[in-house]
């Protein structure tokens, strides 16, 4: 029996260690994440591009029109906002700051550009990342 329970907290300990990550994972991970919906977005597959965010009516995203609240109305309005591949354009973001809120959080700073055949656009963002599920997602988002 001592046996058992042995083995049992040495890979309960061994899973746990596995599971922690450095601030530079952590931060190349989230950088990816960011990567896909430049992609995603340059395609007008705004869908995609909100696969980056926590799906939750929790999720928080401040605009020029004030406060969105849930996935679901988020994703509306980009969809509204942004109905073809000239209002979506070419997104590009510069990331200025990434920096640990505590564990498992982070928030990001940058810029967005979108060239666009309709006009450019360009504005300033602090996303807020957490680790959900094993997966990083963005949880707030206030952009400008």
């Amino acid at each position: 029996m001592k046996n058992i329970l042995f083995i049992c907290c040495i890979a309960f300990f061994t899973s746990c260690a596995a599971q922690k990550t450095t601030p530079k994972q952590d931060k190349a991970a989230i950088l990816e994440v960011m990567k896909y919906q430049e992609v995603a977005w340059s395609q007008n597959d705004l869908k995609g591009f909100m696969q980056g965010y926590w799906k939750s009516d929790s999720l928080k995203f401040y605009g020029s029109r004030g406060l969105t609240k849930g996935w679901q109305q988020t994703l509306d309005n980009y969809i509204k906002g942004y109905p073809t591949k000239e209002h979506s354009g070419t997104l590009n973001f510069t990331i200025d700051d990434i920096s640990q809120i505590e564990t498992n959080s982070y928030w990001v700073m940058g810029r967005y550009f979108l060239k666009r055949k309709i006009g450019d656009a360009n504005g300033n963002f602090m996303i807020v990342f957490k680790k959900i599920n094993g997966e990083w997602k963005i949880v707030a988002d206030m952009s400008s």
